[in-house]
């Protein structure tokens, strides 16, 4: 198979060992694009990440977070334990690009690039268990529903890290909109919290032309709306980051009839903790005063989801020295801004210092380029980049596990 990369750089850099077998590893990723499974029903594909580790020599441990797989190779003597996380669950939504691959399944499919994450990790999983140069320990992290429903929470409940400890753990995200093959970090915060909330105001139905005999949750609903975008713009300093989403409302069905309730759905997010519990106190506070001022009741239901995404900063120097020594500067992309997008590594993170990072998965706005954002039907995970991304961890993982001289 012929690769198109842009970036010579990366191209010329891949390890022999990687692209000996990339053909091999672009056709698994196509069988798993083919057959995308959702969170935590990640069955057919946990299977075969399980088998391929196996034959490759790793012990496998299964079913931490449900479907979630952990290869762990042990060599030498050495005290130093690295892991490496990938995910690989798909998404709701129903691919239109078709490509020969597409998704066999309706409604579901790889719009975020896991399956292209998986296959980068088992690339790598191969070529560093078949040369088997160094020295500790290497944990393999396969993780089950990432998107939306806490798979990376789930395998830390289960005792992730108190049955494979990690000095440190890295994952990447493949970022449409970058060049192709070049990688991307930043240390401290990178990506958002974010939580959900849930606001039900009670009211008093009633008939439209009788707007006196009713306590309309329509109107508190809006006063509600508009007071929270103040909670931005004055309980939060500027130079901290915030945000306060009305996503979706929903009450009454006929003009003439005010109903009785409505609910609203928000998204709030943030990088600071502090930030983020001020968000809540001050939601909350809000929306019940504004309901009383209003003469109806107000139900706040405040579901805390994914933490801030923060990067170890001396992880992520050591990540980016990898990629510097291995590409150059022209293999790096410029200093990254943090995004305000949230990660499930992030719950990783808070019990095991490491760093996320991402590879370029191609510019323009086609699934051709690699350029199509993410969560949308015509998006696919750009194959050139996988020898390229794979190469990365096993250099990563050569640096961090060096043999003894």
């Amino acid at each position: 198979m012929t690769f198109t990369i842009d970036q010579a750089a990366a191209v010329d850099k891949v390890l022999p060992e990687v692209a000996s077998t990339a053909s091999e590893m672009v056709a698994l990723r196509h069988q798993i694009h083919s057959h995308p499974e959702l969170a935590f029903e990640e069955f057919d594909t946990s299977n075969l990440v399980a088998e391929r580790l196996k034959a490759w020599g790793y012990e496998v441990h299964r079913g931490l977070g449900g479907t979630g797989v952990v290869g762990t190779l042990k060599l030498g003597h050495g005290p130093r334990r690295l892991g490496i996380r990938a995910d690989m669950d798909a998404l709701p939504i129903q691919e239109t690009t078709g490509l020969p691959y597409a998704s066999q399944v309706p409604g579901k499919m790889h719009a975020c690039g896991h399956d292209g994450h998986t296959a980068i990790l088992l690339a790598a999983a191969r070529c560093i268990a078949q040369e088997r140069a160094f020295d500790g320990t290497l944990h393999l992290i396969f993780q089950p529903a990432e998107e939306g429903l806490g798979g990376g929470r789930r395998m830390v409940e289960d005792g992730l890290f108190d049955q494979f400890p990690c000095d440190a753990i890295f994952a990447l995200h493949n970022m449409p909109g970058f060049p192709v093959g070049k990688f991307g970090f930043k240390e401290g915060p990178f990506m958002a919290s974010s939580d959900s909330v849930t606001v039900t105001v009670h009211g008093r139905g009633g008939h439209g032309s009788s707007p006196h005999l009713a306590a309309d949750p329509v109107v508190a609903a809006a006063h509600i709306i508009v007071a929270l975008q103040t909670i931005v713009s004055r309980n939060v300093d500027p130079r901290d980051m915030a945000v306060v989403s009305v996503g979706a409302i929903h009450g009454g069905d006929a003009p003439n009839v005010i109903p009785g309730s409505v609910l609203m759905r928000l998204t709030v997010r943030a990088y600071r903790p502090e930030i983020r519990a001020m968000l809540r106190e001050r939601i909350t506070a809000l929306v019940q005063s504004q309901a009383t001022t209003l003469g109806v009741t107000a139900e706040v239901d405040y579901h805390w989801r994914y933490p801030a995404l923060v990067n170890d900063v001396a992880s992520t120097e050591f990540a980016r020295q990898v990629a510097l020594d291995w590409l150059g500067e022209e293999g790096l992309l410029p200093p990254l801004q943090p995004l305000t997008g949230s990660e499930d590594f992030s719950f990783m993170l808070e019990h095991c210092p490491g760093s996320y990072l991402i590879v370029g998965n191609g510019e323009g706005d086609h699934h051709a380029t690699g350029g199509c954002m993410v969560h949308n039907p015509g998006y696919d995970f750009n194959d050139a980049i996988l020898p390229v991304a794979a190469s990365y961890w096993v250099q990563l993982a050569r640096r961090f596990l060096v043999s003894p001289a």
